[in-house]
């Protein structure tokens, strides 16, 4: 699973190494020479876990598509984005996580009583 790209559909085999990367910069990380180029690459599409070679050179649009299910993988990549949040929903829609500290707790039970003992004698 790439940490880089998170919708990778094909995984790429390194010539340098033959082994199985989702992109360039996990081939960084975990090999210890540069990527070697060349223009003949091999692909291993995520879907049906089918490999398949594509030429750079004679590149088409009809490229982009696993030959075997037709699995577009020629898409924009979604990289991970720092981002700070509120989890939960809407706080106008739905408040029932809000607790205000500043009122005290009025309980709306019959059981929860501070006049018990007089009451039962």
């Amino acid at each position: 699973m790439c940490k880089h790209i998170l919708n990778a559909q094909v995984a790429i085999r390194a010539v340098c190494c033959k082994k199985w990367f989702d992109c360039p910069e996990c081939h960084a990380e975990n090999a210890n020479h540069p990527l070697q180029k060349t223009d003949e690459m091999v692909f291993m599409c995520k879907k049906c876990k089918k490999a398949f070679r594509k030429n750079a050179d004679e590149y088409e649009d009809a490229d982009e598509y696993c030959p075997h299910c037709d699995n577009h993988y020629v898409i924009e990549a979604k990289t991970p984005m720092a981002a700070l949040g509120v989890e939960g929903g809407d706080a106008r829609v739905d408040n029932r996580m809000i607790k205000d500290d500043r009122i005290k707790d009025q309980s709306q039970s019959v059981f929860i009583n501070n006049d018990l003992e007089s009451r039962l004698g």
